[in-house]
């Protein structure tokens, strides 16, 4: 056939315009789509040659070479694979140009619509991403078995390209790349070396280059020999490491290599935690190899920080951290997923709607969860040291992935009111020892475990023998909004609404103290209660209480102090809101304060006294005071009047 000129359809334009400036926030990504192209041709042709022999010509040294001239301002890209025909060549590179932008964006649609979004196989995409860099591209193709025919394509993007028969010693398919003034850094030997080893290190087939070196000769005895001046030596190099270790068995890869792979996907000194490699087969394809790391990153709890697993798909780097891939609570994990099913196509752009990667995530995030299930098992120590690292992280997902609400239920740890220092324990253990007459798992939010063991609002259920968990991360605010109950054990706040602590007799009993107290102290309460009506919302006698004299409490939806403390941290505006002052009536304060009264309504101590109790309650919450100057006089008058007596 001789050289004929063929015109692109009018719509291509604006296709060519869509790859070269819309589909690609990265340009340098053109060498990774030619060198993928370039792997599945020989991908193509070892497939056939196992049917038909002859195809390989007596070459089986498959290679991906890259060819750089600076002189003629050209990068070349060469495979020795299964090449094309001229009618493949029109079929397979024409094809976007024949379908138009219409058809493409429709197709697109269909695509997504079927589960199956091919669209580079189908349009070519991948190669046209070449003229992101390139004013011209000249191919040169032959077909494997065929060698008495190969094809000539050129084109500069401008709306038509040629075609002719040409002549082709070797199988395969050769690109040159007329590289923009703009772009000739892609001709540097560092350049290519880094984007190979970015995006096509783990490629299975060689990715060489000739590299020339000037060098002055040397003797025998591997010294320079003076005055003999310099020689260029060239040498071809393989730039890609071509060691996808996930794509090897377990048992082929040590743990020294495992290690060294993780350093090399995170960035970390130190060795990982555990190694989770596996395969997966059925509706999705794909192998993965994740770590879980040893110690927590800095910047684990910022906003702007970047999370995800490394995406490739057969064995091309597609995106160095694919949120997709993993939900937020687990943004910790690092390493690699390499996925069979995937295209190279647009559609990595906008990963976070594609149905394969959604299939993805819920095997990746089954495996991290039974993986830490079995760990939690069989090597608790181990979990607990975990834990401790990555804990708070991990309970995010009982907020946000109601799906494995139950799976991680099963792994949440607590300190308690009834753990040691630097034990914890989980739900399960928690409803396995409550007494019979508990009815609720009852937890308390706050800083730390020292401060919360000192909460006056524990003294009832400590009498009781009652375990109560505390809940010391921030996180923990906004779980219990999710974790309503467990085993049928419904979770309740000790420092929210009322609390029913006791048996049928004992409430008899209480309700028949507190009608009694009601006689001794009520016109006390309502005294205090108009006192502090501008800082609480109600005052009552405490079923919590049984050696403190008082304490607040929020309503059963209410804020309580703990979340108060945690948004302003965070400069959220809190909402104004009132607790509860609750009051023990057995205390001896009280009684001092009814005989005050009843000695004298109008005593003005008595408004002390009631600002004191306020205070008292609020410091032992580990809340700030208003006046703290009011509140040490007061103490101070008391502690002189005492001494006096």
């Amino acid at each position: 056939m001789s050289k004929a000129t063929k015109q692109f359809q009018t719509e291509v334009k604006q296709l060519l315009d869509l790859v070269i400036h819309s589909l690609y926030s990265n340009r340098e990504i053109f060498l990774r789509e030619l060198i993928s192209n370039a792997s599945d041709a020989i991908d193509k042709a070892r497939f056939e040659a196992q049917s038909n022999e002859s195809l390989l010509e007596g070459n089986s040294d498959w290679k991906i070479k890259l060819i750089p001239n600076k002189d003629a301002g050209t990068l070349t890209i060469r495979d020795n694979g299964i090449g094309m025909s001229m009618a493949e060549v029109e079929e397979n590179i024409g094809t976007i140009a024949k379908s138009g932008t219409k058809s493409f964006v429709q197709a697109m649609k269909d695509a997504a619509a079927a589960e199956q979004p091919e669209l580079i196989g189908q349009f070519g995409v991948g190669f046209y991403a070449s003229f992101m860099v390139a004013d011209k591209v000249t191919l040169t193709t032959r077909r494997a078995g065929d060698a008495s025919h190969a094809t000539l394509w050129e084109s500069s993007g401008d709306g038509s390209y040629t075609i002719e028969d040409a002549t082709k010693a070797e199988r395969g398919t050769e690109i040159v790349l007329h590289l923009k003034e703009e772009f000739k850094e892609y001709l540097d030997e560092w350049k290519i070396r880094s984007i190979v080893k970015k995006y096509s290190d783990f490629i299975q087939y060689p990715v060489c280059m000739d590299i020339t070196r000037t060098e002055t000769p040397k003797g025998v005895d591997g010294e320079e020999i003076e005055g003999a001046g310099t020689i260029e030596k060239t040498e071809e190099q393989t730039l890609n490491s071509m060691k996808a270790i996930w794509a090897r068995s377990k048992s082929d890869v040590t743990e020294d290599e495992y290690k060294e792979f993780y350093k090399h996907v995170s960035h970390d000194f130190e060795d990982p935690f555990r190694t989770i490699h596996f395969a997966a087969e059925g509706t999705s394809e794909f192998k993965a190899l994740l770590y879980l790391p040893a110690k927590k990153p800095f910047d684990l709890f910022m906003a702007e920080r970047k999370r995800g697993v490394q995406l490739y798909v057969k064995r091309v780097f597609i995106t160095e951290k694919c949120d997709a891939l993993l939900p937020d609570y687990l943004r910790f994990v690092r390493g690699v997923v390499d996925s069979s099913d995937l295209p190279l196509n647009v559609s990595r752009e906008i990963l976070q709607e594609d149905v394969q990667i959604k299939r993805i995530q819920k095997s990746l995030v089954n495996k991290i969860l039974s993986t830490l299930a079995d760990l939690k098992e069989k090597e608790y120590d181990q979990y607990l040291t975990f834990w401790k690292e990555f804990g708070p992280v991990v309970k995010e997902g009982l907020h946000f992935d109601y799906a494995n609400k139950e799976k991680l239920q099963e792994l949440i740890l607590f300190q308690s009111t009834r753990t040691a220092e630097g034990e914890y324990v989980s739900l399960k253990e928690y409803v396995e020892r409550m007494p019979e007459a508990q009815k609720e798992i009852y937890y308390i939010t706050g800083e730390d475990k020292a401060s919360l063991e000192q909460s006056p609002l524990l003294e009832a259920f400590n009498a009781k023998g009652f375990e109560v968990l505390f809940m010391t991360d921030p996180v923990d605010e906004w779980v219990v909004q999710s974790l309503f109950e467990y085993k049928e054990k419904k979770l309740k706040a000790v420092d929210r609404g009322d609390v029913d602590l006791d048996s049928e007799e004992e409430k008899k009993e209480k309700e028949k103290k507190q009608e009694e107290a009601k006689k001794e102290f009520g016109t006390l309460l309502d005294l205090i209660k108009n006192r502090l009506e501008s800082k609480i919302k109600e005052v009552r006698f405490s079923n919590r209480l049984t050696d403190s004299a008082c304490c607040l409490v929020a309503d059963e939806y209410g804020m309580n102090a703990n979340m108060e403390r945690i948004m302003k941290a965070m400069n959220q505006a809190v909402p104004e809101s009132k607790r509860v002052l609750e009051l023990n009536p057995d205390h001896p304060i009280l009684k001092v304060m009814a005989e005050m009264h009843k000695q004298n309504p109008d005593n003005s101590r008595l408004l002390d006294y009631s600002d004191l109790l306020y205070d008292q309650a609020l410091l032992t919450e580990g809340s700030p005071i208003k006046d703290p100057l009011k509140f040490t006089k007061l103490v101070s008058e008391l502690m002189v009047k005492a001494a006096q007596q």
